[in-house]
């Protein structure tokens, strides 16, 4: 039974593709629904895509989840937020008659660290993920089971967000979760540049291929 339209309670975009893979997109700190629709076109051309809009609002801006300050996250918040997260995207597999076991994840910088959390809490949602500019967002209350999953975390040395330790923290605690974790490291801060975007690209056809 398909859920009711009131189960999509995120403001979102969908855009069919040709393909049977779907990419959910998560923007960053004041971003919206469309800011990552160029970039997920350009990473997995034909995929469908899926980009909801944050539903916190930080002086005016959407995020996906509170924080106290910067890289000081509401931990409470965000176990809630990812788990609304999550039913939204089962509710729309069914709407827009995708393949949930098809769905792999990019967020930037607040959307990364959220699909950093989605994996840690609910390890069965993707079936991998890019996660551009993203740091450990919790310890999750078990240790998930991630085995044989492709996570890229693209990082910059010079992020003011994204301290090193935190970034190699999240790949550390990915790995011993099973994931088959890349660390890409550039010498850039927050910002991303095409030469990444490439690699990301290059990395979700891997990606999306190896899957039966």
């Amino acid at each position: 039974m398909k859920p009711q339209a009131e189960s999509l309670d995120f403001i979102h975009r969908f855009l069919p593709g040709t393909t049977d893979d779907t990419l959910l997109l998560l923007h960053g700190t004041g971003g919206d629904e469309d800011d990552l629709i160029p970039i997920g076109q350009q990473v997995a051309p034909g995929a469908n895509l899926l980009s909801p809009r944050g539903p916190v609002l930080e002086n005016g801006m959407p995020r996906f989840f509170r924080r106290l300050d910067v890289g000081v996250f509401d931990e409470a918040d965000l176990v809630r937020r990812v788990g609304d997260l999550g039913r939204f995207v089962r509710a729309a597999a069914q709407r827009y008659d995708f393949d949930p076991a098809r769905v792999h994840a990019l967020g930037y910088s607040n959307g990364a660290n959220t699909v950093a959390a989605l994996l840690l809490l609910d390890p069965s949602l993707f079936a991998g993920a890019a996660l551009l500019r993203a740091l450990l967002p919790l310890e999750p209350p078990k240790p998930p089971v991630l085995t044989g999953k492709p996570v890229l975390i693209a990082a910059g040395r010079r992020d003011p967000y994204a301290p090193i330790e935190r970034v190699e923290a999240l790949a550390d605690r990915l790995r011993r979760a099973g994931a088959e974790v890349v660390l890409q490291w550039s010498e850039r801060g927050h910002e991303l540049d095409p030469a990444e975007l490439e690699r990301v690209a290059g990395w979700f056809e891997e990606a999306i291929s190896s899957r039966p």
